[in-house]
């Protein structure tokens, strides 16, 4: 097919996404939200789906027959398994005002900037290979289908392909993702424009499906019975891999872990989430749309062996080899924008959550604590903090370009996607203790975190980066340092696990210990203990956690607007000011701020520049002044009584 054809096809579907986008956000501020809508909610959940998925299943079905299938049983699971963990998760980033994983992590351990920041280097070097495989199955389809000379993509810069896709991404992330100031407010566009990929992806592939089970074979019966004699593909219907059924249980857990934790899966199953009720539509709509992505893999993955014999094809491209091998350019062209779709919407979604990780975690903090700065961009920090976040972008996209071209070339779709799944696996033991365990503490979220990491980049990255010449083959061999418990594949001697099981357990198993023996360990403080009781028991407390404050402090009433103006202006910052004050009939007036809203105007800050930094700003124009958690219990205790004596009261009056 024609390059330049494609190459305007998919700029045109580009600008069709848009289009959706925008009419949907149209549509919102006319009071017709789409994203009001449960199906559009456990649509975008499909984000998870990515090139991996649309390109990769087929590849590992070949060669790792049906124990691909245990990376689609996980999330299955977890949308069921873990509804009260995501409900929980919903609703303490509403009452918080949480923007990301990292704000989450760092606002539950007492508003930590230090682990704000580590949880967001580990999302940029655990995702970066992951964002790194879209673009080369964006890539590889385009040269496929416009049957363009290998080596014209061979080029660094000057003639490279993918170089332009992901410039031209990353204005569209840009124009998709940083309009809105505050992180908090959906974006009501982009989410809609997920659940429209969504769609768009699951045709293609179930028209590609449809086409080879049918068409270029009859059905499913006869597929599999040629396939059962091929003696190469015997293997596919048993599980052979090594490790057997355990490889089965760590991929699975590793999956249903990489739903939640994904920053992207967070993104739009909680940030962008609009009604806690859209999760019982979820649970059967996604595992729903699991099973029809999945129904096609084996007859595609038949098919192309059947096919393509000789291994003249990369089984990761058999869903756009096979309508092109019987010249169905018009289902080849509808299986390439399905693919697109499913890379640029990962892409789109992971790089915006990266994006705001990096402005309010990473480079927010570290301006604000400078005096200078503040006075330097008085009256202009929202503008800052949309181009920190556009800057973001463009460097993560570039920086998993240069990861494609060093790395990720030698490596296929889905080895490289799970290591990026256990990296986020490691903030598994800090979220779920820390919403239900009110001892775990910073320094066990610290150091639980950071060992999990090392060892999953000792285990998993290293490997990646010896086969592609960085390291030396003699580490694999002998070890690291010659010591022999230090094989990244053997590390301290187990042996018998897959490569992904063997680095998830370790690091798991040991970032677990780490979180449990040094929060027993570690004193725990004031803030840290608020914040624990507010996370562990969000229900009893978000009805009136607005009202309930442990700051105490002086703080005066223009200073706490001055703050507010730099980044929502003067009209917004006064009519929110005004209603918080008639809702609790406080006095603009008065000279000193009232606790209650000083609190509030510290979560508004939290939705634009994170938990860590809207503390550090908030504290640079108040005196606060320190509690006791005898204080803290008693401020609690009495805001339920206050809560339960006001519903009793109101039953009287009905």
């Amino acid at each position: 097919m024609n390059s330049f054809g494609l190459i305007f096809t998919s700029l045109l579907y580009l600008a069709i996404l848009f289009g959706i986008a925008y009419w949907a956000e149209k549509r919102a501020e006319k009071g017709k939200s789409m994203v009001t809508n449960p199906y559009i909610y456990a649509l975008s959940l499909a984000v998870y789906c990515t090139a991996w998925t649309f390109y990769g299943s087929v590849g590992r079905a070949v060669s790792n027959g049906i124990d691909f299938l245990a990376v689609y049983i996980g999330p299955t699971l977890a949308l069921p398994l873990s509804w009260m963990i995501l409900r929980k998760i919903i609703r303490i980033c509403k009452v918080q005002r949480i923007t990301s994983i990292a704000d989450f992590i760092s606002s539950r351990y007492g508003k930590n900037a230090t682990l704000g920041v580590l949880v967001t280097i580990v999302c940029i070097f655990g995702l970066l290979p992951y964002i790194a495989i879209q673009l080369k199955a964006i890539s590889s389809s385009f040269l496929i289908l416009s049957n363009a000379d290998i080596d014209s993509n061979s080029g660094f810069f000057a003639k490279d392909l993918t170089l332009y896709i992901a410039i031209v991404l990353s204005i569209f992330t840009i124009i998709f993702g940083t309009r809105k100031i505050d992180s908090t407010e959906r974006h009501e566009g982009m989410v809609t424009a997920i659940a429209a990929e969504s769609i768009i992806k699951l045709l293609a592939f179930l028209t590609v499906g449809i086409f080879v089970t049918y068409i270029a074979f009859d059905g499913f019966a006869d597929i599999f019975r040629k396939a059962y004699q091929v003696p190469n593909l015997k293997k596919v219907f048993v599980i052979e891999q090594e490790g057997g059924f355990s490889t089965w249980f760590w991929h699975t857990l590793l999956s249903m872990l990489a739903i939640i934790f994904l920053p992207r899966q967070f993104q739009v199953a909680v940030v962008e989430n609009v009604n806690e009720k859209h999760l019982n539509k979820a649970m059967w709509l996604f595992p729903v749309y699991m099973f029809l992505i999945n129904i096609f893999v084996f007859p595609i993955a038949f098919g192309g062996e059947l096919l393509f014999p000789h291994g003249e094809v990369n089984p990761d491209n058999y869903v756009l080899a096979i309508p092109l091998k019987f010249n169905h350019k018009l289902m080849a062209l509808l299986t390439y924008i399905g693919g697109f779709s499913a890379a640029t919407s990962m892409m789109i979604v992971e790089t915006i959550a990266l994006s705001t990780m990096i402005s309010n975690n990473l480079i927010m903090p570290v301006l604000l604590k400078n005096p200078k700065f503040q006075k330097r961009f008085e009256g202009n920090l929202s503008n800052l903090v949309n181009n920190i976040r556009r800057t973001a972008i463009v460097l993560i996209i570039l920086l998993a370009y240069i990861y494609y071209k060093t790395v990720a070339e030698y490596y296929s779709l889905v080895s490289i996607g799970l290591v990026s799944f256990t990296a986020v696996a490691q903030f598994a033991p800090a979220i779920i203790g820390g919403i239900f365990w009110k001892g775990g503490t910073r320094l066990g979220a610290l150091v639980g975190i950071i060992v999990g990491s090392v060892i999953w980049f000792f285990t998993l990255v290293l490997p990646s980066m010896i086969g592609a010449g960085i390291f030396p083959v003699s580490i694999m061999k002998e070890g690291l340092f010659g010591i022999y418990l230090l094989k990244p594949f053997e590390f301290l001697g187990l042996k018998g696990m897959d490569d992904i099981s063997h680095g998830l357990f370790w690091s798991i198993s040991l970032n677990a210990i780490c979180y449990v023996f040094f929060s027993v360990r570690s004193k725990i403080t004031s803030i840290e203990h608020n914040q624990a009781v507010i996370f562990v028991d969000i229900f009893s407390h978000s009805k009136f956690i607005e009202t309930s404050t442990i700051w105490r402090g002086k703080a005066y009433i223009p200073d706490i607007r001055s703050l507010l103006v730099n980044f929502f202006g003067e009209r917004r910052t006064d009519r929110v000011l005004r209603s918080f004050a008639t809702r609790h009939h406080l006095n603009l007036e008065a000279r000193h701020a009232d606790p209650r809203l000083v609190s509030f105007a510290e979560k508004l800050l939290a939705g634009v520049v994170g938990t860590a930094s809207a503390r550090i700003m908030v504290s640079s124009v108040s005196k606060e002044e320190k509690i006791s958690m005898d204080e803290v219990m008693d401020i609690l205790k009495a805001s339920r009584e206050l809560m339960v004596s006001n519903k009793e009261l109101r039953k009287k009056i009905a």
